[in-house]
């Protein structure tokens, strides 16, 4: 559940960002695709998806935390900030518990057959 506020937290943040900027259409595209892309991946519960969910993280922490050293005072580069951390721990705990929980599932199934 964290994972997916902190993504649709992160998500609106970028919204808000390039709205509030006036960006142009290309640059909403760099902004929200990454995101978006993981959206089928993550509804599906596809472990992979929220993998590379993490890398793709990553980049938004540069950019953010970038944004915080430039105007330290901006509420919207904290929220992103905050948010891409929560969604990036969350990511990865879910990744490490759900892999756990499918390897458990698989090795009783397996046994119960013998």
């Amino acid at each position: 559940m964290l994972a997916w506020v902190s993504w649709v937290t992160l998500l609106a943040q970028q919204v808000t960002d390039a709205w509030l900027h006036q960006l142009p259409w290309i640059f909403w595209l760099v902004k929200l695709l990454p995101l978006l892309m993981f959206l089928p991946g993550m509804l599906r519960d596809r472990l992979r998806s929220y993998i590379w969910l993490c890398f793709v993280c990553l980049g938004y922490f540069v950019v953010l935390v970038e944004r915080l050293f430039a105007v330290p005072g901006s509420v919207l580069a904290v929220v992103g900030t905050v948010a891409v951390v929560a969604l990036f721990n969350a990511a990865m705990m879910y990744v490490r518990w759900r892999a756990r929980e499918i390897r458990t599932a698989g090795a009783t199934q397996t046994g119960s057959g013998d």
